[in-house]
């Protein structure tokens, strides 16, 4: 059970980060008056935490809606914060047509725009290991929220910010997007009308993480504030390939790195298995029997997996091989006794190919249609009402990955109970359903 601290504003925003760590007893919650819902004629107050690379592509796409605000911007990284702050109030300078707004504030610590009233919602893009206190304390604050995939990096986080979400009727929507994409709707219809039969197997692929050399030390930037950005992480020396990489890197290099996300099977693994669940109509469970193996580097920085095959086992029978796409195509293929559906991004095809012309029928299923998913969000704050993603969607479909995860490291099968979320034989896995978290952070 989750202890709760209870804090005024004013005395809350008194308190620095470091203050708050030698001070406070974990667990650092923060419970405030549920706000009422705002009036449809009222703007949608935003505080967007995390301005790193996907924080700055989702806050330019909620910056195209006009009934929105975005009040507050907040990142531990001094020169993102400046950046995403500029960023917001160039926009609404060229909106409003004056050259002298400036109303976008700044801050270091994320719990200063949970603890402002005057806030809606937040929009959470942090690193994966970030996720989940954030949003439950969100939560707790009476905010809305939209929160990158995957949901949490834990599945007993992912439950407890599902409860929390429903206990106070929050909206949440995972940024599970290709949930708003017609062609993965279209896929998951076919699939759930039985137009390729029986289903028997969903095959889903995607890309491996590289391996890298070891790296030594490096001298924090002035700009960051490390021990803010590890939070509940270990402690470690700063390495800058592991924090933030030179540009030159595709992707950061915390996403290649287990303390703060799984690897690939979390990072494209959220996306597709999200839209194979939605086809299997597995959306709110998940599998029984999982079996893993994978490439890791003997050394490196980088020690996430490389390649890898998982096989998931399904109560109805149906068998979900996820592989990195050497092995199989990028995207979701799901084959039934009379044909297949293949899906990915910008594509689709089946087999009979007459299958891409069928028409859903008034009386077939119908799924959650979207053809904007933060627009959805946005609707579903004003209408209170479920986004397609929503937040136990999205802790199954991170689930599943997590489960991958934990197979593949123990290279062996594992029974689940996705009612109870426990392994039923083997006591190791299940210890490896929590990580421990540095103080002073704790759920």
């Amino acid at each position: 059970m989750t202890e709760k601290i209870n804090l005024t504003r004013r005395g809350f925003l008194k308190q620095s980060i470091r203050t708050a760590a030698a001070t406070w007893s974990a667990p650092l919650i923060l419970t405030l008056p549920l706000r009422g819902n705002q009036a449809p004629s009222n703007k949608i107050t935003f505080g967007c935490i995390g301005m790193g690379r996907m924080g700055m592509g989702n806050l330019k796409d909620l910056l195209r809606f006009d009934d929105i605000q975005v009040v507050a911007v907040c990142d531990v990284d001094a020169w993102r914060l400046k950046n995403a702050q500029t960023e917001v109030e160039k926009h609404y300078r060229e909106q409003q047509k004056t050259a002298t707004f400036k109303g976008c504030d700044t801050y270091r610590d994320f719990r200063e725009i949970i603890a402002r009233p005057d806030i809606d919602a937040v929009m959470i893009v942090t690193p994966d290991h970030w996720h989940s206190i954030p949003a439950i304390m969100a939560a707790q604050a009476g905010k809305d929220i939209f929160i990158e995939k995957p949901l949490t990096l834990t599945i007993p986080e992912g439950r407890i910010l599902s409860n929390t979400v429903r206990q106070f009727h929050r909206i949440l929507q995972v940024g599970s997007q290709q949930r708003s994409d017609e062609r993965f709707r279209l896929a998951a219809e076919l699939v759930r009308n039985g137009r390729i039969g029986r289903l028997q197997t969903v095959k889903v692929g995607f890309g491996k993480d590289p391996f890298t050399g070891v790296h030594s030390p490096s001298p924090v930037p002035e700009e960051l504030d490390y021990d803010f950005w590890l939070g509940l992480a270990p402690e470690v020396p700063y390495i800058e390939q592991r924090v933030h990489p030179p540009q030159s890197y595709d992707r950061p290099g915390w996403l290649r790195t287990s303390d703060y996300c799984c690897g690939m099977i979390t990072g494209w693994g959220s996306h597709h298995l999200d839209s194979a669940h939605w086809g299997m109509d597995t959306e709110y469970t998940g599998p029984v029997e999982i079996y893993g193996t994978a490439e890791y580097s003997k050394e490196g920085t980088w020690d996430v997996h490389g390649a890898f095959q998982i096989e998931y086992t399904y109560a109805n029978g149906v068998k979900l091989i996820c592989t990195d796409n050497e092995k199989n195509k990028q995207g979701v293929v799901f084959e039934g006794t009379d044909g297949w559906v293949y899906v990915r991004r910008g594509f689709i095809d089946a087999n009979p190919k007459s299958l891409l012309n069928e028409v859903i029928g008034p009386n077939e299923i119908q799924l959650y249609r979207s053809d904007d998913h933060k627009r959805n969000f946005l609707d579903g704050i004003r209408t209170r009402t479920e986004p397609i993603a929503p937040v136990e969607i999205g802790h199954r479909s991170a689930s599943a990955c997590i489960l991958g995860y934990i197979a593949m490291r123990l290279n062996r099968k594992l029974k689940w109970d996705p009612d109870r979320e426990q392994f039923t034989n083997d006591e190791e896995a299940n210890r490896m359903l929590s990580r421990p978290m540095r103080s002073p952070w704790r759920i």
